[in-house]
């Protein structure tokens, strides 16, 4: 038996929902009564301290069959050798540099989305639940009786090919390329692949969740508007079956067999929650006169650090959008920067690298290493007659952290890293000779 498995959301940031699979499933005036409706049991899922301040206080009560005890058994360790976790500082010897990679290839071997995860960057420390990794998955197999939960962080999941159908303790995620998803720390699930493979991008966040940055003199709309964020209803199983649960936690990972579903949620309500939204719904702004501003006005989701102002990770998007600004140089200009970034592409064509960084490559600008446009992209930009220009059909990335990000062994010995990165910057030319109009002939 279970629930339909047609994925229905409910809008909004940040919102305390509630929603049932079965009518009358919900305890009314209370989240403990001595006996559930359905038989079913009470139990609170908590995403922060008992006694965070009520802006920050995460959690959601649960009614399922079988209280969470009962879907682990005794546990025995599992190694998932391309699952990295910080720190980890020195697993890659290549020294320090611009990094860049074409896309990873699939394995001939088939993997679903746990097994297909390869670590590309570590930063901070899980123990400490500071910090965050960088992941590239791919995947070509469905997770059948195969269930998991990160004790460890929250999953970010940017796909790139391929849509992905998560299936949590608190409903489905029906996720496409375009859209990201955001499955809570501790939180049950399993994936599925519609349509067969699937690879995309994966920020694990170790710190503080997520949350909408504040606008500032923006003031109350564009950038990511809490309407457009979907979490989904309740969807049960009531299987009886051999399953296994792989939990990570501590940067390890242990499995348990038992004998049924754990995603066994039949009703919930609460603000700890799942999520899924459409990048394309992005309202951008930017300069309408002059001048290029800072990339964090394309921040979509924050992770606070305990310094205001400095993220212990961001969600960058570079969407499509209209440039308009006179007398500038409209890419992003040349800069270093006490932020590391891990960048990726999921489609189309990013504005400042006019050749190299393809859909679903990657790159890596730590902090303090300069980067900025390559020497065409700079050359084209220089000269382009600077009419309105929508810059369209792309849609690139970043996940952003105060923290330097460690290169991965598999990262630093991958075959589709670009040994030749740097040279994107070799023809860029002297210019300066002394008088004020410069050298451009």
């Amino acid at each position: 038996m279970s629930a339909d498995n047609t994925s229905a959301y409910m809008p909004g940031f940040g919102n305390d929902f509630e929603t049932e699979a079965l009518p009358g499933t919900l305890p009314q005036g209370q989240n403990s009564p001595q006996r559930c409706p359905y038989g079913l049991y009470a139990e609170q899922l908590s995403g922060s301290p008992f006694t965070a301040p009520r802006a920050t206080n995460e959690r959601s009560w649960l009614y399922r069959i079988r209280p969470s005890v009962k879907h682990s058994g005794r546990y025995k360790a599992v190694d998932l050798p391309l699952w990295k976790s910080a720190p980890a500082p020195f697993d890659s010897e290549l020294p320090i540099g611009q990094t860049r990679w074409d896309p990873v290839p699939y394995p001939a071997e088939a993997v679903d989305f746990i097994a297909g995860m390869r670590t590309m960057t570590t930063a901070g420390d899980v123990h400490g639940q500071a910090g965050m990794a960088s992941h590239t998955y791919v995947a070509t197999l469905d997770m059948q009786d195969a269930y998991f939960f990160n004790a460890d962080g929250e999953l970010l999941v940017v796909p790139q090919e391929g849509r992905l159908r998560v299936f949590t303790e608190l409903g489905i995620l029906d996720v496409a390329p375009l859209e990201i998803c955001v499955i809570p720390r501790g939180m049950v699930f399993r994936v599925e692949l519609p349509d067969g493979r699937a690879r995309g991008y994966v920020c694990e966040n170790y710190g503080a969740t997520f949350t909408l940055p504040d606008r500032g003199p923006i003031g109350a709309n564009c950038l990511a508007n809490p309407r457009d964020f979907k979490t989904p209803t309740a969807a049960f199983e009531d299987k009886e079956k051999p399953s296994t649960v792989t939990v990570k936690w501590c940067g390890r990972f242990y499995v348990t067999e038992i004998g049924h579903s754990p995603l066994d949620v039949v009703a919930w309500h609460g603000n700890y929650v799942p999520y899924k939204y459409d990048l394309r719904t992005f309202s951008p702004v930017g300069a309408i006169l002059f001048d290029h501003p800072d990339p964090s006005i394309f921040t979509v989701l924050t992770a606070p650090s305990g310094e205001p102002g400095t993220a212990n990770v961001d969600f960058v998007i570079f969407p499509p959008r209209w440039m308009v600004a006179e007398n500038t140089f409209r890419p992003p200009w040349y800069h270093r920067n006490i932020m590391s970034e891990f960048m990726g592409l999921i489609t189309g064509q990013y504005d400042a690298k006019e050749q190299g960084f393809i859909p679903g490559g990657m790159s890596l600008h730590n902090m303090m290493l300069p980067h900025g446009p390559d020497a065409d992209g700079f050359e084209k930009a220089s000269r382009a007659e600077l009419g309105p220009q929508k810059l369209d059909a792309t849609m690139a990335f970043m996940f952003e952290t105060r923290l330097p990000q460690h290169l991965t062994d598999f990262a630093g010995s991958l075959e589709t890293r670009q040994e030749d990165y740097i040279d994107c910057w070799a023809g860029l030319k002297k210019r300066f000779n002394g008088t004020p109009e410069g050298d451009w002939d």
